[in-house]
């Protein structure tokens, strides 16, 4: 994605299967890819099961889109919230989605999304289908965005890909001759192959932190001719 200050982001919420609780957290995320130009929230507010969104709404800026459930059984948010998508996009004034849901029924509209040339994120619970967090560029994971700021790590999550294996294979991928390869570009190959990685899913803020602490992993730091300082790895012999 281009400069953060000027990607227009559409944020779209299906509060039917997002949790309140990390509205705050959600949308700081979201600041770190771009500008939320667009902010709603899919759900029928005449019910008691979105009272927790309802004081969050005029807080953040997001608008309440109802749409009620015409038929038992049929989730009509789901169709509201993919065709205004679809506007959206047709409309040309933003440049990327972020989806909050955690239902495989986004997995169409990520594809059909990134096909037009627009990112997506995709935030929602671990037990998101894996059809859908690939489907999107990046997936976040709301487990990670309730982590205490101030500590330099957090409670990992459950079943994720083995670390390990991840690393491994990136940095085979990515080494030079030497067997060193790039911390950037390591990250750069394990994120383009597994949209949710995140170092907070194994329980550090950073990449840096993480590959710092595991054993099979050598770090070295070089200085470019800018005097950009640059992280190496290599595993160990």
């Amino acid at each position: 994605m281009a400069n953060s200050d000027i990607v227009r982001l559409a944020v779209l919420i299906d509060a039917d299967n997002a949790s309140a609780s990390v509205a705050k957290e959600l949308l700081e995320e979201v600041a770190k890819f771009g500008t939320a130009t667009t902010k709603r929230a899919y759900g029928d507010w005449t019910t008691q099961n979105l009272t927790g969104w309802k004081e969050h709404l005029h807080r953040h800026g997001i608008q309440p889109m109802q749409q009620f459930a015409y038929t038992k059984g049929k989730n009509a948010t789901d169709s509201a919230l993919i065709i205004d998508a679809m506007d959206l996009l047709y409309a040309g004034n933003v440049d990327g989605f972020c989806l909050v849901a955690s239902d495989s029924d986004y997995t169409r509209l990520a594809t059909r999304l990134r096909e037009a040339g627009k990112t997506v994120i995709g935030l929602g619970e671990r037990k998101t289908p894996e059809a859908f967090i690939a489907a999107c560029d990046r997936f976040i994971f709301f487990e990670v965005l309730k982590a205490p700021a101030e500590e330099a790590t957090s409670i990992p999550v459950a079943d994720v890909p083995d670390l390990k294996d991840l690393l491994t294979h990136a940095i085979q991928e990515t080494q030079r001759d030497t067997g060193w390869a790039l911390l950037a570009a390591v990250g750069s190959y394990i994120g383009k192959n597994n949209a949710s990685f995140d170092p907070r899913n194994y329980g550090f803020k950073k990449l840096g932190e993480l590959v710092r602490k595991q054993p099979y992993v050598e770090t070295k730091e070089t200085t470019d001719p800018s005097g950009l300082i640059q992280l190496h790895v290599r595993l160990r012999l």
